[in-house]
């Protein structure tokens, strides 16, 4: 199983961003996905996460109403959607992946079997 995540970059605060994790080596439809992030001295913390039926969407409060997390089964893609980026949205962005057969607890990043290599977001004032 590999996950590719990419679309960080450099930007200023208030614009948008769309990171992408493309997964292969197993059936994409069937996988519970998150994103996680890792600012600079920071601990890794949960950002948003998906169920296999792409229904239940959860998110941090700190990015409630400014990030989304679609996914595109005929892609074998998750997104993360982001908009208003703030300065303390800089960290990298890790996407993550597990086949359990029993519902994960979706922002525990214990759940997650497979990552990402990550894909590094800055934001300048």
């Amino acid at each position: 199983v590999q996950l590719q995540a990419s679309g960080g970059g450099l930007v200023q605060a208030g614009d948008s961003l769309r990171l992408s994790c493309v997964v292969s080596g197993r059936t994409f439809s069937t996988a519970y996905m998150g994103w996680f992030r890792q600012a600079p001295g920071k601990e890794r913390e949960f950002v948003a996460g998906i169920n296999r039926s792409g229904v239940r969407k959860d998110y941090t409060d700190s990015v409630k109403g400014r990030f989304t997390i679609p996914k595109d089964n005929a892609r074998n893609t998750l997104y993360l959607q982001i908009a208003s980026l703030k300065p303390e949205d800089t960290a990298v962005y890790y996407c993550a992946a597990t086949w359990n057969a029993r519902a994960p607890v979706l922002y525990t990043w214990t759940s997650y079997a497979y990552w990402g290599q990550g894909t590094l977001v800055t934001v300048s004032s």
